[in-house]
């Protein structure tokens, strides 16, 4: 339930107890004034003693006029009351309806200001830190709360922007060196000079340095994805994994992993560049975490108007509690693939996740019986 919808029902109990208290105390007064303006019945016989009466002259008949009169009085008591306390609770209930719509209006006002600090927060764990709230108003509790979270906002937005900044030119300084290796082992090991222990420690070290490249390209990634700017456009995943697939094929030939691709229709609006990412190291993943004549099937599809790509790899069993930690930098899941080379850099998985979470989609990862994993890709309507 709302907490605009909870404070107004306070509100409204509240009213309506104070209500049903004042019509009490009215009825209980009332009543005791009416009750006690009754005249006794020893007195109302020497009253009719002294009057004349028309009718007849004996003690008899005055005592049926007298005894009539205060019945009639009663009566009339007994209505008033009854009046007093229906139109009592009508007025309760016509004022309890104008106070409940008095107190969702004012519980509306009172709770706009955290309304806009829930928007903004929602906006800026969908795309930014750089907004803020700037609430104006009295220096009251909620402004401070507001004053707060802008604050917050600065520090993190300040910390990030760092840590995206020093990933950036870190990488960068780090790739031409790394191309200058590049270049000078592959002149070294075609030179004519160059005997086969040179061209292997050449391929070895190219090898090495072909794994640096992807470790630098992957940070650049996710330093880009953590708080990118989607440029939002119809894109077909079905036509995504179709390019992937043809251009991984020979990996996965190569590998000796039969790579299955079912492209169903799958249309969402995202950042084409980053889908293609997501794909390819979703498929990378599952052909190098695989063993010989493993497959991996890949699967597009739309559910509820949402559109869907599903990774299943056969490969080494994985245990359900280190799902989860796959999806972390520099994380594998077995022991010896952490000094292995061949099986990348361990942060596919994170750009994965974090090329996800910016297009708002969420990722279910379960370990197969057989061994392997399957990971979905589930993107909102």
């Amino acid at each position: 339930m709302r907490l605009r919808t909870r404070l107004t029902l306070w509100y409204s109990a509240a009213f309506f107890a104070a209500g049903a208290a004042v019509i009490a105390a009215v009825y209980i007064v009332v009543r005791d004034r009416t009750g006690n303006n009754l005249p006794s019945l020893a007195l109302s016989r020497a009253d009719f003693d002294s009057i004349d009466l028309t009718i007849s002259a004996n003690g008899e008949a005055r005592q049926q006029v007298a005894d009539e009169f205060l019945s009639a009085q009663d009566a009339y008591n007994h209505e008033t009351m009854q009046s007093v306390l229906i139109w009592s609770i009508a007025a309760l209930a016509v004022v309890g309806v104008l106070a409940v719509m008095a107190g969702w209006l004012i519980a509306g006002r009172a709770l706009r200001p955290i309304d806009a600090i829930t928007g903004t927060a929602r906006r800026v764990a969908d795309r930014s830190l750089h907004e803020r709230i700037n609430l104006e108003g009295p220096n009251d509790e909620v402004k401070r709360l507001a004053d707060t979270f802008d604050e917050m906002l600065g520090r993190l937005d300040r910390a990030f922007e760092g840590q995206r900044r020093f990933v950036g030119n870190a990488s960068h300084e780090l790739r031409t060196p790394l191309a200058i290796n590049r270049t000078l082992l592959e002149v070294a090991a075609a030179g004519p000079d160059a005997d086969q222990r040179l061209k292997t420690l050449a391929e070895n070290l190219l090898a090495v340095n072909a794994r640096h490249e992807k470790l630098i390209d992957g940070l650049l990634t996710l330093a880009r994805t953590e708080q990118a700017t989607l440029d939002r456009a119809p894109v077909d995943l079905a036509d995504i994994v179709v390019h992937v697939a043809d251009r991984l094929r020979s990996e996965a030939d190569a590998a000796d992993v039969v790579l299955r691709v079912d492209a169903g229709t799958a249309v969402l609006r995202g950042d084409a560049t980053l889908l293609e990412r997501l794909v390819e190291n979703l498929i990378n993943n599952g052909i190098r975490h695989n063993h010989s004549g493993g497959d991996v099937s890949v699967v597009t599809s739309t559910k509820d108007r949402r559109a869907q790509v599903t990774v299943v790899n056969s490969g080494p069993v994985v245990a359900a509690y280190e799902v989860e930690a796959l999806f972390e930098p520099f994380r594998r899941g077995e022991d010896r693939d952490r000094i292995d080379s061949a099986k990348g850099v361990g942060l596919g998985l994170s750009v994965v996740d974090s090329i996800a979470r910016v297009h708002g989609a969420e990722i279910k990862a379960l370990p197969r019986r057989g061994g392997g994993l399957r990971v979905s890709v589930e993107f909102t309507a």
